[in-house]
């Protein structure tokens, strides 16, 4: 096998139908996983951005909500009470946002943990096709048995490059996504906190 055949695109043609639609279905996978890793990225930014001004325009409908929150006056409820409630509501707006900046990050866990399997599937398809060769030529030889396995490996690397930066991305982003998590339920008893001073 030269050299010029172990590109991905040089494989993918000398692969059968079942091989081609193996690899097709994990490209796909592929592309989908790097764009659901920007969107992620793009979200994680915004947030950060957000967070760093106390006026934030991501932040505002949320922070509008807890201003009306902390407007209501509730007969024998204590000051405590009064923020506690203030910050449940900022808090849920809060996770609202964070939920959408997550955009389609759990996907990320879908894809790293099937894409494996597909290329699994794919590969056991090409060892099968091998055996097949060998029936058919009744010769062993790896001119025969070459072709099979050529396509089973390549359906793995195309499951392993799919699986691989789904999984990286997916507990890095989660992490980070936790941590710009704490950022904001903190900023939410901040700001309730300062509604009810303002509004006292």
């Amino acid at each position: 096998m030269d050299a010029l055949s172990l590109s991905p695109l040089a494989l993918f043609l000398q692969a059968g139908l079942v091989g081609k639609i193996v690899m097709v279905v994990l490209g796909l996978a592929s592309i989908w996983c790097w764009l659901l890793i920007v969107e992620a990225l793009f979200g994680l930014a915004r947030l950060s951005r957000a967070l760093r001004f106390t006026n934030s325009p991501l932040l505002e409908a949320s922070d509008m909500e807890g201003h009306e929150e902390a407007k209501i006056r509730i007969a024998g409820e204590t000051v405590s009470e009064r923020r506690a409630r203030v910050t449940e509501k900022l808090t849920r707006g809060h996770i609202e946002v964070l939920m959408n900046a997550e955009g389609g990050l759990a996907n990320l866990a879908v894809i790293s943990s099937v894409a494996p399997f597909i290329g699994l599937f794919g590969t056991v398809w090409g060892i099968m096709a091998s055996f097949v060769g060998i029936a058919a030529a009744r010769d062993t030889s790896l001119a025969v048995v070459a072709p099979g396995i050529a396509e089973a490996l390549a359906a793995t690397a195309y499951g392993l490059a799919a699986a691989i930066p789904a999984s990286i991305a997916y507990n890095r982003l989660g992490a980070a996504f936790s941590r710009i998590g704490q950022r904001m339920t903190h900023r939410a008893a901040d700001r309730a906190a300062q509604f009810c001073r303002d509004l006292a």
